[in-house]
């Protein structure tokens, strides 16, 4: 990878997310108007100390004005940004380059998406003319392949292996009951998941993610200039971005075990930050789990688990509010939702929150000085074509 990275150059000052849910009282103005307020009393700023935005949408708005209209901003540069499912993302790694380069002393990433009452279940992508090589499965049917594909090259039984994914649900509902910014607030054993009727393959209601509204947003600043706005900044410590290319689709090679573009961007976050041991330096990480399969693989690809061993550390807890690597303390998509635009932020504010230690009591992981940092895994796209974002983040400089 060609990354150099902007290791300590950049922090996070000040964050706000608004709850993700079914807002049919509330437009996309509203949400992020509700977000900005936030986020600006947070890090104790003026709106006229903002000298540029990045607003992460995937279909709420068409330009920066989308933003700079119901915000009231005047003669400010507001850039409209887009990245699959990793667009609130992709407005953090703009802004934050942004700041590095000098260009801005004060940025703010925002992220918003409003999809429950278009009409449509998620997002109604505009069909775009292509070579026919293109996939023709719902996002449910792709994620599905993942889960029989693992299990027959690891050697799990399918039943035993619905169970683990089923795990994986329970945790992360456990987490979102705990969370008053969650959409999905109840306990759910992993017998009532399993028993959840089929959306696609074996995958059951409960493995996937659901559909929500809402926003969040993050004001950055140089590293050298963050004691001026709060006490406990969060530093970035590596951004990294990888698209494929799409070729998994007609790749007869490819066996839907992993996610390459994950594991490369991993692979450059960690070389940033000097991370070289994920699962022991990581403290707690928040990753894209739209579907459960999802999350299994995940946690391989990002080296939080040995190649075909995921199943076993879901199963043992490793990755459990209380276990050895929290994943998705918040409650993940699983809780939250998907409103495209915000989840990567959303992601960032329970990094904001945790390593700050100014989670709710019932949620707030412990904390160890030999795991210094923080990790948000954001993708967009369908096993075979997809984009992966890769950010870590720490509390202390160096």
């Amino acid at each position: 990878m060609g990354s150099h990275g902007i290791k300590d150059k950049v922090a996070i000052v000040g964050m706000g997310c608004t709850p993700f849910r079914e807002h049919w009282d509330k437009g996309t103005d509203d949400l992020l108007v509700d977000a900005f307020t936030e986020t600006i009393a947070d890090a104790g700023v003026e709106k006229d100390a903002i000298d540029a935005y990045w607003l992460g949408t995937a279909q709420s708005g068409m330009s920066g004005i989308t933003a700079a209209a119901p915000l009231k901003l005047d003669n400010k540069p507001v850039t409209r940004v887009e990245n699959y499912c990793a667009s609130g993302s992709e407005a953090l790694r703009q802004a934050a380059y942004a700041v590095a380069s000098g260009a801005y002393d004060v940025a703010m990433a925002i992220g918003v998406e409003k999809v429950k009452d278009s009409g449509y279940q998620g997002l109604n992508a505009f069909p775009i003319p292509n070579d026919g090589t293109a996939r023709t499965l719902t996002a449910a049917a792709m994620f599905s392949l993942v889960a029989p594909a693992y299990a027959r090259k690891y050697g799990v039984d399918e039943d035993e292996l619905k169970r683990v994914l089923a795990r994986i649900a329970s945790k992360n509902h456990y987490n979102g009951a705990r969370n008053p910014r969650a959409q999905f607030r109840r306990e759910m054993d992993v017998d009532a998941i399993c028993k959840a009727p089929a959306v696609a393959g074996r995958l059951g209601v409960f493995d996937c993610a659901g559909v929500a509204d809402g926003a969040a947003a993050a004001i950055l600043v140089r590293a050298e200039d963050a004691a001026a706005y709060t006490d406990s900044p969060l530093y970035l410590k590596a951004l990294s971005f990888v698209a494929g290319n799409g070729s998994g689709l007609i790749d007869a090679g490819y066996d839907y075990t992993t996610f390459p573009e994950v594991a490369r961007c991993a692979a450059d976050a960690y070389a940033q930050a000097g991370v070289t041991d994920p699962r022991r330096e990581i403290a707690m990480a928040e990753v894209h789990d739209c579907f459960t399969p999802t999350e299994l693989v995940l946690m391989e690809d990002l080296g939080f688990s040995h190649r075909g061993e995921a199943w076993k550390d879901v199963e043992a807890g490793a990755f459990d509010l209380a276990g050895e690597l929290p994943v998705n303390p918040d409650g993940g998509l699983k809780s939250f939702g998907h409103p495209v635009g915000a989840s990567g932020l959303r992601m960032h504010f329970e990094n904001w929150l945790q390593l700050r230690h100014e989670a709710p009591d019932d949620r707030q992981i412990a904390l160890d000085p030999s795991r210094p940092y923080g990790l948000v895994h954001n993708l967009g796209g369908y096993p075979g074509e997809m984009v992966s974002f890769v950010s870590i983040v720490g509390t202390a400089l160096g």
